[in-house]
């Protein structure tokens, strides 16, 4: 595997976080626990926007060639579900302040949430998709150049991806973002 195999890329974005949630876990300031939050988002916004427009339509067309468009569609929407709750969250906690009632539960949430959905990607999907005729270096080169990208321009809220969508003047997350 070279450093642009895409599953090895999501694999070290889940370390990064779950790095992040343990700091966070043991800061003791809320300021500090706020930047750690702040941070975490902001990870696991980029990680969601490249998952959903490059890595699961890429595992997903593979799935449904090779285990049958039914069983594809569990598994990955069961995934799909497990980003809208992690985006929802997000947009929450975007809208309150660390000393607010119910943040650092909230957060809590989150990161126990997202841990669930790392352990089923790392123990049900990528071995799954591991074994999928995909080009992971190529999937992760275009990975790699698109996570760049948002670290630039960065990650419209979820807020601003739903009124984009609604609007109708963007067909695709690809789209909204660079709308951003």
């Amino acid at each position: 595997m070279s450093t642009t195999d895409a599953i090895a890329m999501l694999k070290a974005d889940h370390r990064a976080v779950k790095e992040l949630f343990e700091q966070f876990e043991k800061a003791e300031t809320k300021r500090e626990k706020a930047k750690l939050a702040t941070q975490a988002m902001t990870e696991l916004k980029i990680h969601t926007q490249i998952e959903e427009e490059l890595f699961y339509p890429a595992v997903r067309k593979a799935l449904n060639k090779a285990i049958g468009k039914a069983e594809a569609t569990s598994l990955m929407d069961e995934a799909d579900e497990e980003h809208h709750v992690a985006k929802l969250l997000i947009a929450e906690l975007g809208t309150m302040k660390a000393s607010d009632d119910h943040w650092e539960a909230k957060f809590t949430v989150l990161s126990e949430n997202v841990l669930h959905h790392v352990k089923e990607e790392e123990g049900e999907m990528f071995p799954q998709a591991r074994k999928l005729d995909i080009d992971y270096d190529a999937l992760g080169a275009e990975m790699a150049a698109r996570k760049e990208e948002l670290k630039a321009e960065g990650v419209p809220t979820f807020a601003e991806q739903t009124l984009i969508a609604e609007s109708g003047i963007a067909d695709s997350p690809a789209e909204m973002t660079r709308m951003h």
